[in-house]
């Protein structure tokens, strides 16, 4: 069957519309010449069913008839075949709406999601709606498998995303000018700490100290004339804490006009020392001295290192590590390091 290639384009454009598949309903119900076009899509394994509506009827009555009659996949049905499926409740909404007629179909994509198409009206929706529903079925299967696929990938992105965000980690792209092609939601922020990282002129990504420019600049085009490279990890700040690690883009990702060669990873805490020892004192009773070796101690930093830090003898702080561990409940250095970074500090 001839239709208008419009329909398509806006159906396999659908996915992307808010609301969902408004342009194609709205073009289908007049191509069609129905009263009301219908989608309704229910995800693989859940009950609940998304329902998509252009024009004015009793929709909820229709995706009820639908859902519950068991409709064979691929197979066009008329009212008449599904009526008797409907409760009385149903059938009295569609008889005072003057629906009449209907043409639907039934289609289910390979990883389970199912798919309603339905243009609904009076005596005049004949059987080239019918046709026009069947014709549209097996691009709707493509449509909703294309769906699905961009529904897994929001998913896996949001919860990557929250652990990114626990982690206090971001992220962002760069091409073989170092600026910046694309960049996560919460490495934009660490932008907003200090000056540390900055976006520069024509976006690039600009470190405060000279030395770490020149150190980026340098990796970046290693990898841009084609090197073996590992890795590059960067401490930019101790107080407050902050680390980036560089490494070349795994594939081809394109934003605009520039490819980006490399991704940088970034973590930090944009607390200073001073500020988290306040909070040791307050969350577990320690005196300024100890949550000054405690925190020192929970960036996994040895007791002889940390007493060097803070000017004070090892036997010292090997005395104020035990008052550590009883007021915090750590039975030990590595136990203390999961107790203040498990903590609500992660969040603060």
């Amino acid at each position: 069957m001839r239709f208008d290639p419009g329909l398509i384009e806006a159906l396999h454009e659908g996915m992307f519309q808010a609301p969902l598949w408004d342009d194609f309903l709205h073009r289908l119900r007049a191509s069609s010449g129905a009263a009301l076009a219908l989608l309704a899509i229910r995800p693989q394994g859940q009950s609940d069913v998304a329902e998509l509506v252009a024009g004015e009827g009793p929709s909820g009555a229709l995706r009820r008839m639908m859902v519950g009659g068991q409709m064979r996949e691929g197979r066009g049905y008329a009212l008449e075949e599904l009526q008797d499926l409907a409760t009385a409740a149903d059938r009295e909404a569609l008889a005072s709406a003057q629906i009449k007629a209907l043409r639907a179909v039934r289609v289910t994509e390979p990883s389970g999601v199912d798919g309603w198409l339905v243009c609904a009206g009076g005596r005049s929706l004949g059987s080239s709606a019918g046709a026009l529903v069947l014709a549209l079925a097996p691009h709707l299967r493509i449509a909703l498998r294309g769906f699905a696929a961009l529904e897994r990938e929001r998913f896996r992105s949001s919860v990557t995303g929250e652990a990114f965000n626990r982690l206090n980690i971001g992220w962002l792209t760069l091409d073989g000018q170092g600026r910046i092609v694309e960049v996560s939601e919460n490495a934009g922020q660490m932008f907003q700490w200090g000056s540390l990282l900055r976006r520069g002129r024509y976006d690039r990504l600009v470190p405060s100290e000279p030395a770490i420019d020149r150190q980026l600049t340098g990796y970046i085009k290693q990898v841009t004339a084609g090197r073996t490279v590992r890795p590059l990890a960067i401490n930019l700040s101790r107080d407050p804490w902050l680390d980036m690690l560089v490494a070349p883009l795994q594939g081809d990702t394109i934003s605009g006009h520039r490819s980006a060669s490399v991704i940088v990873y970034v973590s930090g805490d944009r607390r200073s020392q001073a500020d988290r020892c306040e909070q040791l004192v307050d969350m577990f009773g320690l005196l300024p001295s100890e949550a000054r070796l405690a925190w020192l101690l929970a960036q996994a930093t040895s007791i002889a290192d940390a007493a060097e830090t803070l000017g004070i003898t090892v036997e010292t702080a090997r005395n104020y590590s035990k008052k550590i561990y009883a007021k915090t409940g750590a039975s030990g250095h590595a136990e203390l390091v999961r107790v203040i970074m498990t903590s609500v500090l992660a969040l603060s």
